[in-house]
């Protein structure tokens, strides 16, 4: 199960998005993959933690750039007529599904 999880996190994180990007934006996927991977940026908030990583911690609601409000700024970007801001938009909310789905393989949901 542990590799499974990890496979699925860190696929999750660094693959999917080149995946939906390859899939949906014709010749420039790449730099809209490029984009929605930066959005894993948001994992910053973990040095704001004691201790600043914790296997068994749910990161949804418990980091501020992984909780309802900044999921909401996400989903905002998208509604903003630049393809970098929704890119990084949606990389930040398929961040955060891919991290409930770790929440969910830890039994916190």
């Amino acid at each position: 199960m542990a590799l499974l999880q990890f496979t699925l996190h860190y696929g999750g994180h660094w693959l999917a998005p080149l995946l939906f990007a390859r899939l949906t934006q014709g010749v420039h996927w790449l730099r809209f993959g490029a984009v929605m991977i930066t959005a894993n940026l948001i994992d910053l908030d973990h040095l704001l933690a004691d201790p600043m990583f914790d296997p068994n911690r749910c990161s949804i609601g418990f980091h501020p750039l992984h909780g309802w409000v900044a999921g909401f700024a996400y989903l905002a970007m998208l509604a903003i007529p630049r393809w970098w801001v929704r890119a990084f938009g949606l990389g930040a909310l398929w961040h955060l599904a891919v991290d409930w789905g770790d929440c969910v393989m830890q039994g916190w949901s």
